[in-house]
């Protein structure tokens, strides 16, 4: 609830201080003392568009700040700790109009958007009357407002759900249908790809072996050129080198008949003719199998000129063209079960919206249901309220699925007829404040357990109607200040004596300028207040015993 308000230079309000407590507070005072300014004041903190000329003169800015209590107002607390700006269920709202024409808002102490403002506000108060914001103008309040009133919160969060999956499954099926053209020429150019590769069959290891191969064949005269004159040179040749070896090993030998320490030697020498001997006879084995072959030379190289072309046209290394066949394999076969995919997506997609389509149907049903009970409710308290013959409907108009939304298929319009004999017409479109603001009552009276806006504003509820209508809606506003904080600006007695609280407004000049202030009143002050309402300037003791009398009445 509204806890406290601070209004400084603005309009005729110097300085303003506040304090709100629960129920209804009356706001009251002589005709043009300024009753509105509070309106005004409290719509700045709601987001309301300022203006320059709102500053009073003389001054370079006005400000306004409230602070509202939320521990009853999840609504509210939810936002502030989505936007990161809650601060343990508190809300102080800072409004700050500038000479130049700017304004700047702060929300527990952090700035913050008008927009953002604006969203706030309209989790906090609800003002009604002729030049304010009004919720229940909107469709979507009207629609929450009826299903807050059926509470249909468990049927509205299962059609939110079959809803979800409805429109993925129609999400996705329009995104696959709407790449199917271009899925078809991904196919064409993805199957002329893996044909080319299939025909390539180029494996893992292949890439490797063909490079020896190659640099083997291509140097064949080399290798067998160099490995004849090695041969020549270590076994076949004169002097060879096995010989020179073998004559080495034996004059050692008879040395080490002379001196044992030669001995090693003479093994080494020996063992490096046998090695010598076994190397001539690798070689000679190798000369024996090597053979020149040219074609199988071309046929390798034809192979490594395919492999590198094909590699250049996928712009990939030649080694990464087995993975790029996989790949492609994959990607095949992916868009391949796409279509199988789509039809059997839009079998799920069909499913969905036949859910969609019960669940909605569950909750138009239950909304019509609703509807004639809550049209009943608030045509009979407009009769009470001064509307004779006035009318309240509700009109459903239910859309086809392809208006689909998680709130149901159906448009929801309050209707009224204010008079006896007009047509019924939306809520917007009624012509009077006042009769727009009690009407409003009417509806907040009867949907009062499932309002979720803990302030309601009723500006000049009462114009147009006097005597015992005023005071039954003095009983609505009081009845519904047990539900919510209600404040409400009257200049009808009957109205202001059934709140809990009364504020007075006065206007005054001093020095050449215009002040307002606004005063809380105690028991002794309401009875002059309320006398004053009742008798005019002229107040007797017949006046005042009037007063005190209905401010007794329970």
């Amino acid at each position: 609830m509204l806890t406290d308000i601070q209004v400084q230079d603005l309009v005729i309000v110097s300085r303003l201080e506040l304090e709100f407590g629960p129920g209804m507070t009356a706001l009251t005072g002589e005709t043009g003392a300024g009753k509105s300014i509070l309106i005004d004041a409290l719509g700045l903190t709601l987001g309301e568009r300022a203006d320059a000329g709102m500053i009073r003169a003389g001054r370079d800015k006005a400000e306004v700040s409230a602070h509202f209590d939320l521990s009853a107002c999840p609504q509210a607390r939810e936002w502030l700790a989505e936007q990161e700006l809650d601060e343990d269920g508190d809300c102080a709202i800072r409004r700050v109009l500038q000479s130049s024409g700017r304004s700047r808002a702060f929300v527990n102490g952090r700035t913050v958007s008008s927009s953002q403002l604006k969203a706030l506000g309209e989790r906090l108060v609800d003002i009604h009357g002729q030049h304010a914001h009004q919720s229940l103008l909107r469709a979507s309040a009207q629609r929450d407002l009826l299903d807050g009133y059926a509470d249909h919160g468990p049927l509205r969060a299962a059609v939110a759900q079959v809803y979800r999956h409805f429109r993925d499954c129609d999400q996705r099926c329009q995104r696959l249908t709407a790449e199917r053209d271009q899925r078809a020429a991904r196919l064409d150019l993805l199957r002329f790809q893996l044909a080319e590769l299939d025909d390539l069959a180029l494996s893992e290891d292949e890439l490797e072996q063909l490079d020896t191969d190659q640099r083997r064949l291509a140097n064949q005269g080399k290798l067998q050129e160099t490995s004849a004159r090695i041969l020549q040179l270590i076994y076949d040749g004169e002097p060879a080198l096995h010989d020179q070896l073998s004559r080495a090993g034996g004059e050692l030998a008879e040395l080490s008949a002379l001196d044992a320490r030669l001995g090693q030697s003479v093994e080494l020498l020996e063992g490096a003719a046998v090695q010598i001997e076994e190397a001539a006879s690798n070689l000679r084995h190798y000369l024996d199998t090597l053979e020149m072959d040219p074609a199988r030379l071309q046929e390798i190289e034809d192979r490594l000129s395919r492999i590198h072309e094909m590699a250049r046209k996928y712009r990939v290394l030649p080694a990464q063209l087995p993975d790029l066949h996989r790949d492609i394999q994959s990607e095949y076969h992916q868009l391949g079960q796409a279509d199988a995919d789509l039809d059997s997506l839009a079998a799920e997609r069909e499913q969905a919206r036949a859910a969609y389509l019960k669940a909605a149907g569950d909750l138009t049903t239950s909304r019509r249901a609703a509807a004639e009970r809550l049209s009943t409710t608030v045509t009979t308290s407009m009769q009470e309220l001064g509307m004779s013959g006035g009318l309240f409907a509700i009109d459903i108009q239910t859309q086809d699925s392809a208006a689909a939304a998680a709130h149901g298929l159906d448009q929801i319009s309050f209707l009224v007829s204010a008079n006896p004999g007009q047509s019924a017409q939306p809520l917007a479109k009624v012509a009077s404040g006042g009769e727009l603001s009690r009407i409003s009552l009417a509806i907040q009276v009867a949907t009062a357990n499932c309002i979720s806006i803990p302030v309601l504003v009723f500006d000049e509820v009462d114009v147009g109607i006097g005597g015992g209508v005023a005071e039954i809606v003095g009983r609505q506003l009081r009845q519904l200040g047990e539900e919510r904080q209600v404040l409400c600006v009257t200049h009808l007695p009957q109205v202001a004596a059934q709140a809990h609280q009364q504020l007075r407004v006065h206007k005054h000049t001093k020095d050449g300028q215009t002040f307002a202030e606004i005063t809380a009143l105690g028991t002794a002050e309401r009875i002059e207040e309320i006398a004053r309402m009742l008798g005019g300037t002229d107040i007797t003791a017949t006046t005042r015993a009037h007063a005190e009398e209905m401010l007794a009445r329970p």
